[in-house]
């Protein structure tokens, strides 16, 4: 029996592969099937509408579909505004130049590049508004730019035409076979919920290794920011998830800030034990020891909030005794280090009581009563926005030149399609690979529509026949689309040239000089595209947009220092990890690269929320002038000290942070109160500041100043 056991097992084995590939398939064929009826109605209503381009229509499903319901809802929501943005802007310009051709041009190549600009400023789906603002315009203008007194009707027939594909889309994707984002998101959510509670409940035994911090941060700034994304689409195909946004804000936000005092607290704990503070380490870690037993129920609990909750509430009414005895057994020298601890400690339970409660309110579906509003801020890159608007400007002013200069019949062609390419693939990091792979899908499906258009169409009759017709060589794209993987921009680029060649029109127009003239121009439209992102390459992803992208985020440490106290903290907190998740996306992992960019993350994060803290508690203490000046001017080294790294400012900002503790601490017996909270803060700047293993190391000097912790 052996040999045919193991003869079933290598046959087993061998097919194993099966079940995974059948069920992306059964994906990937449901989306074919959901797009091909959306664009066949789409195509039909505009025919029994009269309206002018069906193919328009149709263009506007083939872009708006995605296997997710609520995507193509978020698509559809910013491309309406697109279109309507674009038709009004279409409208004035032609008032404003009926009959200047060179300054309609002009104006019309700026509006697209600064489209193509916002296009590249906002990552999510507000970039499709953008693209969409910019080739709606050129779509409602350019074929009037003969007969001014048509733009109008242009608008009104290509507004309806966008809208009529946009509501197909979204009733065919959100009524037949709907694949929800929610379940991803309440997955998601709790699986990063989940692992946060592990890592902090196995993380009770004191310091952590900086690789595994780091590896830690890492995951924490991937979860905010995908909740995030996941969240914005969501409310667009959930009632009760528009509802619940303000409170996943917010769950999100206390995350993040639960998240950052984790890693301050394991990072001192990590600094006391190498500076040889053994015992205050391990004082700091028995006062963790309670919050490590209220995340640790029974095995069954671990992981529900609604038991963690009380639990942390209730370790809150603990710590302050413990810390107490704890403190009393230290000698002196060392309670400002215990105290700094304590104070992290202290504030990761208070955060983390408010994560869990949030977190099971949301299970429970408890909405009642108002939350604090709060937004996730995003590090956008207005210098990168700059050069995408440069380069299409340049693309479409070339072109206008070319078109004016030659008076080629087919310029708007080549126009249009530059226009929504140049918007489409401003935003990628690998423009090159896209525009190539998209013009190779593109010819594809010029060709195939030459195919039907002069071979499969012309014996035809009905509505029927058209799509029998049309449906062979038109599942190609949508099929290729899943596979976008593996073959980005492909999928896309046939069905459009597919569609948009074709031409559909009731009745179809047979012009075979037609067809290829519009089929040059569109050609020699992305083709242009291609040729200017050579000449101006893509920041998105290069080492000049990470580098600049490095600057901003110790700006943050800047901002922490010197912007206004509200909304600072949720602002501080999500443009970091905004930063660093863009970043990260396109650097090297294990590369002097990367260490260097989690050295900086740690430490921005570390030491900006410090000094955020310490600002508050200034802001809202009472404190005496004569202690908040020096406070202040702490502050401001720490803030120069990050905008402009450098030995000298480092020895600042280390020398105005010790003034700081001294003064603070001198003026502790008469304020109490008032200067305990900024001490703890103050010194845990210090102790960041000293860090040898943090990105301040190379700046770090062997001064008596810094190899003492406790010199002030």
């Amino acid at each position: 029996m052996a040999p045919a056991d193991s003869t079933s097992t290598a046959a087993a084995s061998r097919w194993a592969w099966l079940p995974a590939f059948l069920a992306e398939e059964q994906v990937s064929w449901v989306f074919v099937a959901k797009t091909l009826l959306a664009m066949y109605i789409t195509c039909w209503l505009a025919m029994l509408f009269q309206l002018e381009q069906p193919a328009t229509a149709m263009i506007t499903v083939a872009i708006v579909m995605h296997p997710q319901s609520g995507m193509v809802l978020a698509k559809s929501f910013y491309r309406a505004l697109g279109t309507f943005a674009g038709s009004l802007f279409g409208l004035v310009l032609m008032s404003l130049f009926p009959q200047q051709r060179e300054l309609f041009l002009l104006s019309l190549s700026l509006w697209v590049a600064l489209c193509a600009g916002g296009a590249t400023l906002y990552r999510n789906f507000a970039a499709y508004g953008f693209v969409l603002a910019g080739y709606t315009a050129a779509i409602v203008t350019l074929p009037a730019v003969s007969n001014p007194l048509n733009v109008f009707d242009s608008a009104v027939m290509r507004v309806s035409e966008v809208m009529l594909g946009i509501i197909v889309s979204g009733v065919v994707s959100d009524v037949i076979l709907p694949e929800r984002l929610r379940p991803l998101l309440r997955r998601s959510a709790r699986e990063h919920f989940a692992h946060f509670i592990d890592f902090a409940r196995g993380s009770t035994g004191g310091a952590i290794p900086r690789r595994e911090m780091e590896k830690a941060h890492l995951r924490f700034v991937r979860a905010a920011v995908q909740l995030e994304d996941l969240r914005a689409s969501v409310i667009f195909e959930d009632p009760e998830a528009r509802a619940r946004s303000s409170r996943m804000r917010l769950l999100n936000q206390r995350y993040m800030a639960a998240s950052t005092s984790f890693q301050s607290a394991h990072h001192l704990i990590n600094r006391l034990q190498r500076a040889g503070h053994g015992n205050v380490a391990a004082a700091l870690i028995a006062l963790y020891a309670p919050i490590g037993d209220a995340l640790s129920p029974d095995p069954a609990q671990q992981q529900d909030p609604a038991v963690l909750a009380p639990r942390l509430k209730a370790c809150e009414d603990v710590l302050p005794p413990l810390a107490a005895r704890l403190r009393a057994a230290l000698p002196a020298d060392a309670w400002l280090e215990f105290d700094t601890g304590a104070s992290l400690l202290r504030r990761f339970c208070s955060e983390m009581r408010d994560f869990t409660a949030l977190e099971a309110s949301l299970r429970e579906g408890n909405l009642k009563g108002a939350v604090e509003i709060v937004h996730f801020r995003r590090g956008n890159d207005a210098l990168g926005a700059a050069v995408s608007v440069l380069r299409t400007f340049l693309t479409m002013a070339v072109l206008s030149v070319f078109w004016l200069g030659s008076g080629w019949s087919y310029g708007s062609s080549a126009m249009l399609l530059a226009t929504i390419f140049s918007g489409l693939f401003a935003a990628s990091a690998y423009p090159m690979i896209a525009v190539t792979n998209t013009l190779g899908g593109y010819v594809a499906g010029m060709v195939g529509g030459y195919l039907v258009t002069f071979y499969g169409l012309p014996g035809g009759d009905g509505f029927a026949m058209l799509i029998l017709g049309t449906l062979p060589f038109l599942l190609i794209g949508p099929y290729l689309t899943t596979r976008n993987h593996t073959l980005p921009g492909v999928g896309a680029g046939y069905t459009l040239g597919y569609v948009y060649i074709l031409a559909l029109k009731n009745p179809m127009v047979y012009d075979p000089t037609r067809f290829l003239n519009d089929a040059i121009a569109q050609v020699v439209g992305i083709a242009m595209t291609a040729v200017f992102f050579i000449f101006v390459p893509a920041v998105t992803g290069s080492l000049w947009q990470r580098r600049r992208q490095l600057v901003q985020l110790r700006h943050q440490v800047v901002l922490a220092a010197n912007a206004p106290l509200p909304g600072l903290l949720s602002s501080f907190e999500s443009v970091n990890r905004d930063i660093v998740q863009q970043v990260v996306t396109y650097t090297r992992p294990d590369t002097d690269e990367s260490r260097s960019l989690l050295a900086w993350a740690l430490s921005v994060h570390e030491c900006g929320r410090a000094v955020i803290e310490l600002r508050q508690d200034i802001a809202r203490s009472g404190m005496p002038h004569s202690v908040v000046a020096p406070v202040q001017d702490a502050v401001h080294a720490l803030g120069a000290l990050y905008a402009q790294p450098g030995a000298d400012r480092w020895r600042e900002a280390d020398r105005s942070v010790a003034h700081a503790i001294a003064i603070t601490n001198a003026h502790l017996a008469q304020s109490p109160s008032t200067c305990q909270a900024a001490l703890t803060h103050l010194y845990l700047l210090r102790s960041a500041l000293r860090d040898d293993e943090s990105a301040m190391a190379p700046y770090i000097e062997a001064s008596p100043a810094a190899e003492s912790p406790d010199a002030a």
